[in-house]
């Protein structure tokens, strides 16, 4: 058992947040640590640097989703604009550098590469003997996520584990663990049960649109191109905790017909997605690194509609690649492709349980157990 553990993340997006609560949840079950704590690093940062960091992300997604993208790909040169990067976080951390130093943890495992990237300058500066573990929280890797001093890399896939050792990695301090999710998304839930608690009918089939926890996206374009289904769909439309948001859907929502052949649910923020997850057949909208792993571990098919440039398309290319998705690159023709998918039933439900073996449920108390394992027999060592 661990002493003290450093669950770092930081709140610009919703995704690296959860993947610290599954860890946080993981290392409780084991009875893995004496200490937990599980922490927003922008918390220890000057208040404006927290609020243009957090916010930043939520507007360039919303009104300019086409420079996230080239940052994304501007930056995403293996070892190269460290030092710059450094240089600005440095001076807005230094209240987290003082809460490392206090609390001196046995291990911090980090699900954001802000926090990884400080702890890796201040072990090179010996100003910190932490070990740290990083969780990167996408199918993809990112150059941001490289770091010159860890302990252990845990990966969503296989390949992956091949790109960081091919920019030199050691391979034995790789792990293959999937993307932490809540344990709950491992046990099965009564389908029947909850179709019927949420008031959705037994044998139509049921569409999760999924705007993430902050409710980013082109909703409201989905939800019109669905109007023209012409299967029977119960659609449920998650809209996080942007209020605008599910405001707008509602009052869409209230100017539809009753002689719809799609009927619509709206859901602000919610602890339950897996039980959203459980009534639904597929899955439609974002594919953030979270997302797309939990709605793996429910089985679900997948329908892509404008992925955020970046890390979502490069989720997306994964799961074009693997058969559990399709795409749609035309809003006109969006009711025409979730159609043609409901009426190939042999092809969805292909597409569902190729999703179940992609899942990963477990991660997270994989993620812990090999930390468990690793630490007691003396591998963790300073890169």
């Amino acid at each position: 058992m661990l002493k003290k553990v450093l669950i770092l993340s930081a709140s610009s997006g919703a995704g690296h947040m959860r993947a610290a609560q599954a860890v946080e949840k993981a290392f409780l079950e084991l009875k893995a640590a004496d200490d937990i704590r599980n922490i927003d690093i922008l918390e220890y940062t000057n208040p404006l640097f927290h609020k243009l960091y957090s916010k930043a992300y939520i507007d360039v997604v919303n009104n300019t989703p086409e420079i996230f993208g080239w940052l994304y790909e501007h930056y995403d040169k293996p070892w190269k604009n460290e030092h710059r990067r450094l240089a600005f976080d440095k001076l807005n951390t230094r209240p987290f550098t003082k809460m490392l130093k206090e609390y001196q943890p046995d291990i911090a495992v980090c699900t954001h590469f802000l926090p990884a990237e400080i702890i890796s300058w201040l072990k090179g500066k010996n100003r910190t003997d932490t070990r740290q573990a990083i969780v990167v929280t996408d199918f993809d890797l990112h150059a941001f996520w490289l770091c010159h001093y860890f302990e252990h890399y845990f990966v969503a896939i296989d390949e992956t584990r091949a790109h960081l050792v091919a920019l030199g990695i050691p391979s034995n301090k790789i792990t293959v663990s999937g993307i932490p999710i809540d344990p709950v998304f491992s046990k099965p839930q009564d389908k029947k049960y909850l179709r019927k608690l949420y008031k959705l009918e037994e044998d139509i089939p049921t569409i999760l649109v999924s705007a993430g926890g902050f409710g980013v996206g082109p909703v409201e374009k989905i939800i019109q191109s669905l109007l023209k289904m012409k299967n029977k769909a119960q659609i449920i439309v998650i809209c996080g905790r942007n209020e605008e948001l599910k405001n707008k859907v509602d009052q869409l929502v209230k100017k539809t017909s009753t002689g719809q052949t799609v009927r619509f649910q709206s859901v602000g923020y919610t602890d339950q997605m897996d039980a959203f997850m459980s009534v639904s057949d597929l899955i439609l909208g974002k594919t953030g690194g979270l997302t797309t792993s939990e709605a793996l571990a429910k089985g679900l098919a997948f329908i892509i509609v404008d992925p955020i440039p970046g890390q979502e398309q490069r989720n997306a290319d994964h799961l074009l690649e693997e058969g559990v998705a399709i795409k749609c690159n035309n809003w006109p023709i969006l009711a025409y492709k979730v159609d043609n998918l409901l009426n190939n039933s042999e092809k969805l439900i292909a597409m569902q349980n190729k999703a179940r073996q992609l899942s990963r449920p477990q991660a997270a108390f994989k993620i812990v157990e090999t930390l468990i394992s690793v630490f007691y027999q003396g591998h963790l060592q300073n890169s």
